[in-house]
């Protein structure tokens, strides 16, 4: 039950933030995704361990999206903190992503070739979503689309990697 409480947090989250950042109140979303991942860290047994991978991965997920910013294949039509940086909406839902990682998306840990399949596949398919809902603008789709592919392909077994040695470090196990 709890992995399906986790999905579904997540559901609202990203569709909230893409909708906000679609209708030009990323700020919506914002909010959401802060609800979202405080029911997260209320829920979880290891609050610190929890709240570093959140932090350390809305780092890691909002340079690779300010990448493909800078390199002018995505832009975003609203919550800009600086123009050659990814939204900050974008920003919100990693953190909310990395709140799956432990719980509804943990059985992607038992194999990094189906996490990397997932992230190849995965990854574009949610900005394709988001672009769908006209959150998202593709400046060049063909790069956009293949640049996402292998950034998503890479980080998610990372993103699992990550999260292991942060439960190491705070020396605790997890599901």
């Amino acid at each position: 039950m709890d992995k399906l409480v986790n999905f579904v947090l997540f559901q609202i989250g990203w569709f909230s933030a893409v909708i906000g950042g679609a209708t030009n109140r990323p700020w919506l979303g914002v909010l959401v995704i802060i609800a979202v991942v405080l029911i997260h860290l209320y829920r979880t047994f290891n609050i610190r361990a929890e709240a570093t991978l959140i932090i350390i991965i809305a780092i890691m997920g909002g340079s690779l999206d300010s990448v493909f910013v800078y390199l002018n294949w995505i832009s975003y039509p609203s919550g800009h903190i600086h123009e050659s940086l990814t939204a900050y909406w974008i920003i919100a839902m990693w953190m909310s992503f990395s709140t799956t990682l432990n719980s509804s998306m943990a059985w992607l840990k038992k194999s990094h070739i189906l996490a990397v399949i997932f992230g190849f596949f995965g990854g574009p398919l949610t900005y394709y979503g988001g672009y769908k809902l006209q959150a998202i603008e593709f400046q060049n789709f063909d790069a956009a689309m293949i640049g996402l592919a292998f950034g998503w392909a890479a980080i998610i077994p990372l993103l699992f990697l990550l999260s292991n040695k942060v439960y190491e470090y705070f020396d605790c196990s997890h599901a």
